[in-house]
């Protein structure tokens, strides 16, 4: 009486972190997004797509970065002169990089 099966399933192993954009995009997905974040957690690819994700965002963020510094001027020149300001430029470039991050490639 009461012989069950018990199937031992166990999803593929991914050794490479979601980091942060990974993990923001994540939840996005639950919140917006459920039938597709259904969809790659029972077929078991959720945490490559978000790592494969974060490494496009971590190299995408790095590009803008260098771009922006490239048009502002912000250089090493100006890190030797002025710190305080090219500390103050960095910030700003650093932030409005993650917003463009955000609106390509997190929330879509």
């Amino acid at each position: 009486m009461g012989d069950y099966y018990i199937p031992d399933l166990r999803l593929p192993g991914e050794s490479r972190p979601i980091g942060r954009w990974g993990r923001m995009h994540k939840a996005f997905l639950q919140e917006h997004r459920p039938g597709q974040y259904n969809e790659l957690l029972l077929s078991g690819k959720l945490w490559t797509y978000l790592a494969d994700l974060n490494g496009q965002a971590n190299d995408r963020l790095v590009c803008i970065i260098s771009q922006m510094q490239a048009a502002e001027g912000v250089t090493e020149e100006l890190k030797a002169r002025n710190w305080l300001c090219w500390v103050q430029s960095m910030n700003s470039i650093r932030s409005r990089a993650e917003e463009i991050i955000c609106s390509e490639m997190i929330f879509v």
